[in-house]
């Protein structure tokens, strides 16, 4: 696709959001108040408000190769601070999705270069969880239950860092894990 199609496409939106409500980017450039951060992957085929079914405004989204949480990745621990401290945040959901390349690639344990760092801490999450793995003989149900597992992980994470505990003493804040199914559109929640 080439960047005038995108104009193209662009206008075609504005005016198709212009035709439902005259007054929609009026109403969207207002201050948003979502209830939600979402912290999902990167990978294209994962689009954090199309899947949940809801508009721009009505979550903030961070997005990273494989759904990772690391107190030592300044880019994540600035969106969960202005999320939690800023925007008072009620739920914290991490979605990661079955066939994600981030993870299969941490499994084949390859040289990915400068990626080899962020694939470790997947790796780690393999080693956490390496008895549990290991007895499953399907290649195809041990990469999507470490798919699980990850999200678990990073869930852990999360509620383990400082302004999420903090958080904590002051309200109800609550931290989910939801894995989606590409093949299926469907979400699956596994940690509440």
């Amino acid at each position: 696709m080439n960047s005038k199609q995108i104009f193209e496409n662009n206008k075609n939106w504005v005016a198709s959001k212009l035709a439902e409500d005259e007054n929609y980017f009026e109403n969207l450039a207002k201050d948003h108040t979502p209830e939600l951060l979402y912290i999902g992957c990167s990978d294209s085929r994962v689009p954090a408000e199309y899947l949940m079914g809801i508009e721009p405004g009505d979550v903030f989204v961070h997005r990273n190769i494989a759904n990772m949480v690391s107190d030592k990745d300044l880019n994540v621990m600035s969106v969960l601070n202005y999320a939690v401290d800023y925007l008072k945040i009620n739920h914290i959901v991490v979605c990661g999705h079955y066939y994600c390349g981030g993870v299969k690639a941490a499994m084949e344990k390859s040289d990915f270069g400068d990626l080899n760092p962020w694939l470790k801490k997947i790796q780690n999450v393999y080693k956490i969880h390496k008895e549990e793995l290991n007895a499953i003989t399907s290649e195809e149900i041990k990469y999507k239950r470490l798919i699980e597992l990850n999200v678990k992980e990073q869930c852990k994470n999360i509620i383990n860092t400082k302004v999420v505990q903090k958080a904590l003493t002051k309200r109800n804040i609550k931290v989910h894990g939801w894995v989606f199914d590409i093949k299926t559109g469907k979400l699956k929640n596994i940690n509440d």
